[in-house]
This record gives structure tokens, sequence and C-alpha cells, in this order.
């Protein structure tokens, strides 16, 4: 079971989830699983263990360990994995999350995307510890520190991890050490609070997809050509996708009122036929797309 906050979709599309599923979420047609009722990048899917993202900081930590919790006493051969960045560990759901899960022994990994930055507020602002690993081993979690930018460290480090957390039943965080060259949203101007060489040197010296392709081209597994025809296909597959999505039909009305009771109460039932009547009486004013 893996649990995310909106930054890992890269977990999602190598587990499998297609495209065109990414496109439908965001898109909030009938195809996505979420039925229109998400936020777009909010990304869920049952089949792959990935649990539906949530925007509310950290709260992803304390439910990874539950459903460690749960692997354990079903003594399945599995752990939990979830993923949130330095300002979550500044939630008290972090420290409630760490210590439920060093008292219980649940097979959980935390993993920390320390980009040195929640938003605009930096790490200094944020603690005083050396860190986010050294938080870890004072709940007794195992904790290492990890270059985060280093796509081969990473993969040592969490393959090690799984292999602590199955075989011995242990929780394990790895705080990666990282740096967000990009702004935070499209609202945010990090360069308001922090200075653009700085950004710059990041994106020239330590980007890790740079380093990373550089690596399998001195080992001769990757090239320009195959790198242009690979970003040709990719951009091709994502704008048929998109329009795909764009021109699929949207949830019907009534699934606004599904999924939560069994059997739906009057009150609800009352809402929608309310709300189907003021469609009715004021059309110009909702979607013509959307199925009554």
């Amino acid at each position: 079971m893996t649990l995310f906050s909106p930054r890992e979709p890269g977990v999602l599309l190598w587990r499998g989830f297609t495209l065109q599923e990414f496109a439908n979420q965001c898109f909030g047609n009938k195809a996505d699983y979420g039925k229109g009722r998400q936020m777009p990048i909010h990304y869920g899917s049952n089949k792959l263990n990935y649990f539906t993202v949530s925007s509310t900081i950290a709260t992803q930590i304390p439910h990874a360990v539950g459903a460690a919790y749960s692997l354990k006493m079903d003594k399945k051969d599995a752990c939990a994995v979830t993923y949130f960045g330095d300002g979550g560990t500044s939630e008290g759901d972090f420290h409630a999350a760490m210590n439920f899960a060093a008292v219980t022994e649940s097979p959980v990994i935390f993993i920390c995307r320390n980009n040195g930055w929640a938003i605009s507020t930096p790490t200094s602002d944020q603690f005083r510890s050396d860190g986010i690993a050294v938080r870890g081993q004072a709940y007794g979690v195992r904790s290492i520190r990890v270059d985060g930018n280093d796509a081969l460290a990473m993969y040592s480090a969490v393959r090690s991890a799984r292999q602590m957390a199955v075989n011995e039943h242990r929780p394990i965080l790895i705080e990666a050490v990282t740096y967000r060259v990009g702004h935070h949203s499209t609202s945010d101007d990090s360069t308001k609070y922090r200075p653009a060489d700085e950004i710059e040197w990041w994106r020239m010296a330590r980007d890790p997809v740079t380093r990373f392709r550089k690596w399998i081209e001195i080992n001769g597994w990757w090239g320009s050509e195959a790198e242009s025809q690979l970003r040709s296909s990719i951009r091709s597959q994502l704008l048929h996708a998109i329009q795909i999505a764009e021109r699929a039909e949207k949830p019907p009305v009534n699934d606004l009122f599904t999924d939560v009771y069994d059997n739906i109460p009057s009150n609800l039932r009352e809402q929608e036929k309310l709300l189907k009547e003021t469609i009715n009486r004021h059309p110009k004013d909702y979607p013509a797309d959307v199925p009554i």
C-alpha cells in the first residue's frame, strides 16, 4: 500500500497507471475512478494499491502506519510506503505517526523529501534539529539520510529499507535531501524569497534527471536520438490522452450522492431532488455536458 502527497505521480506511472488514466482524473470525466469528485492530480487506484491523494498536509503519514499495522496483523509479506515533504514533518501527524510506528513495530517506509522549503518557509525557520533523520531516531525508528538527487542512491536505500521493513517488521525513515528548483505552484514566485542564482546552481549542478541521464549515456544505454524520440512519443501520447479525456462524458449528477451510505438517507434524496429541479429551472447556469 502506498500513500502520497500530490508530488509523486511518477510512482503511480511506474506501477502501470496509464497516461489516459491520468488525463481522465484531471478532467474529472466518467472514466475517472474518483467520479470527478477530487481536485486534479489527486489520483488513486485500488488495483495498484495507490491510496487516493489528499491535499491536507501530512495526513497520509499516520494512515500509512495504520495500513502497515494491518499488514502485520494479517501476516502479509508486504509493507506500506508514504511520501511527504519537510514541511509535513512540522505537523503533529508526523510525530504521532513516528511514535505509532515505533511502538507497534509496523512495516512502513517513511520517505521524506527534504527540499529545503515548505512553500516560502525555509527549514531553518521550521526546526533546529540536524535535518529529519534525527527525528526518526528520537522515536526509535531506524533512519538514514540520502542524496535525494542521486537516483541510484535512492534506489539502493529504498530497496534495503523494504527488505528491513518486511523481514524485520520495523519502520524505516529515509530523508532524501534535495532542492525544489521550481516554484511551489503556478501562484508562487519563489524568487521573492530566495536568490535566483541559488536556484540556477541547483538546476545546473545537481539536477537528478541530468545526473542519471549522464550515467546511462556513459554506459552506452542512452543517447540524444533516443531522448528526442522518447520526448516526441510521450508528447503525442499525452495530447491524444487529453483530447480523449476532454471529449469524454462527465459523471452524472446523482454520483454526488452515492458511495457514502449503503442506503442513501432521505435528507440526501431530498437534496438530490432539489438540485435536479434547480438545474432544470436554470439550465444556463449549469454545465450542459453533465447528465442529469
